[in-house]
């Protein structure tokens, strides 16, 4: 922190900013691709109050800190410093700028301890703040983006940034033998996980901008792929895709069907091949289905790298894979899974293929396993 003229102890801050990078790394599940970034607001240097970005989608962490410090017993005019992991963002995205937010506090010093790794942004929101008069100081090496956020550095890689996907988080459960469909007199023959690992899929789906299945998931399962209310209503539902090659997705699946009092239930896009039969085309678009025609491989399953460039198009930036094995297997195996969820029932044995020995031998990163109700649930980055 060269240069640095008020009275901070430098080595404080490096504490703070390594313990504040710490503490975020809890959330990297809920924000990935964003980064984990925690914030803090000082006065005469001590803490007012902290802020973590919780949730994709939600209030990054610079406005979270200074939310909490305006329902401290701390008054405005005395805040001094904002101490931040990562350099504040200055574009629009699903929230409004924080150097926006940081203008309006008052508070005339800034400290990040890292710059943004995307170059179409990096050291952008440093300059602009100091362009207004804020103090502005680097601390690079105390909240380490490798460590704190390494898959918002793959996120922003070359490689991504120049051919761009969406984050997909794969999510399926199983028994515990690594099956995705129990026996049949176990839950209908259809459910494995409990209560509240259901709901917490509720809030993962409340959390993306699309969920992804296939057309044998629609024809065995006729899942709905809604969001469930009032629990989420502060965002709107998911667009559902379907990958079809041939439109056989029925008309009369429930996936079309009005949503009741309490769900909400996004716009459905059909992914197929071209040359699909037309009736079929025009049935599903006369009840409300987009339609999209895209190249296949050999001329019998959609292509799934042009199945992600086009989600990419649409608008599609976090996306949640819920399907059955074949897509599934073929998506990971492709290497367009960023992040899994794999929810383990106390179910014995079931039908199908299982995932076990995939999952003993897929290379993860930052694992981390937890407990829903009576399910088992790991989360785990992919490495490419």
């Amino acid at each position: 922190m060269k240069g640095l003229t008020n009275s901070l102890d430098p080595r404080l801050l490096e504490d703070l900013l390594a313990q504040l990078g710490r503490e975020a790394t809890a959330f990297r599940f809920e924000v990935a691709p964003n980064p984990c970034v925690g914030a803090a607001v000082l006065s005469q240097g001590r803490v007012v109050a902290r802020g973590f970005h919780r949730h994709w989608g939600g209030p990054h962490a610079e406005i979270e800190a200074l939310a909490a410090a305006r329902a401290s017993d701390v008054p405005m005019a005395e805040w001094d410093t904002l101490v931040v992991t990562l350099e504040p963002c200055s574009t629009t995205g699903k929230t409004p700028p924080c150097t926006d937010a940081i203008l309006a506090s008052g508070i005339r010093t800034v400290i990040a301890g890292a710059l943004d790794p995307d170059p179409r942004h990096r050291g952008k929101s440093l300059e602009l703040l100091r362009d207004r008069g804020i103090e502005v100081y680097l601390s690079e090496g105390s909240a380490r983006l490798e460590i704190v956020a390494p898959h918002f550095l793959r996120w922003t890689s070359h490689d991504r940034l120049r051919r761009p996907r969406p984050w997909a988080i794969a999510k399926w459960a199983q028994t515990l033998s690594g099956h995705l469909s129990p026996p049949e007199d176990i839950g209908g023959g259809r459910w494995i996980s409990g209560p509240e690992a259901l709901a917490d899929v509720q809030v993962l789906r409340s959390r993306v901008d699309a969920v992804i299945t296939g057309v044998g998931t629609i024809l065995s399962d006729d899942p709905r792929l809604t969001l469930r209310l009032p629990t989420h209503t502060e965002r709107r539902a998911p667009a559902r895709v379907v990958l079809d090659s041939w439109l056989r997705t029925p008309p009369e699946a429930r996936l079309f069907a009005a949503p009741g009092p309490d769900e909400r239930a996004g716009p459905v896009h059909v992914l197929c091949l071209p040359g699909s039969d037309r009736v079929r085309r025009r049935g599903l678009e006369a009840i409300g289905a987009t339609v999209h025609e895209l190249r296949g491989q050999d001329r019998h399953l959609l292509d799934l790298r042009e199945v992600f460039t086009l989600l990419w198009e649409l608008g599609f930036v976090r996306v949640l894979l819920e399907t059955g094995p074949t897509f599934l297997r073929n998506a990971l195996d492709s290497g367009y899974v960023d992040q899994i969820r794999v929810v383990t029932g106390y179910v014995r044995g079931g039908r199908g293929e299982s995932m076990a020995a995939w999952l003993v031998s897929a290379r993860l990163n930052e694992r981390l396993d937890r407990e829903v109700g009576d399910d088992a649930v790991l989360e785990a980055f992919l490495i490419e």
